[in-house]
């Protein structure tokens, strides 16, 4: 499940608003410990995509 919550966070990237949508909804669906795997994830790929930074706010990092 978390490989594919993060093909659509991806896929959905160029538009923050969508992005934090999916993120969203990928916090609800993922077990506990691909959440951790999630905030990593999201925190190196925000690096690259710095329009994304608010959606650190939604998972807390």
């Amino acid at each position: 499940m978390f490989d594919y919550t993060k093909s659509i966070l991806e896929r959905v990237s160029f538009d923050p608003v969508l992005f934090s949508k999916e993120l969203e909804k990928a916090i609800k669906a993922l077990l506990p410990y691909e959440l951790e795997q999630l905030k990593e994830w999201l925190a190196s790929f925000v690096i690259e995509k710095p329009e994304l930074e608010s959606s650190l706010m939604i998972i807390s990092i």
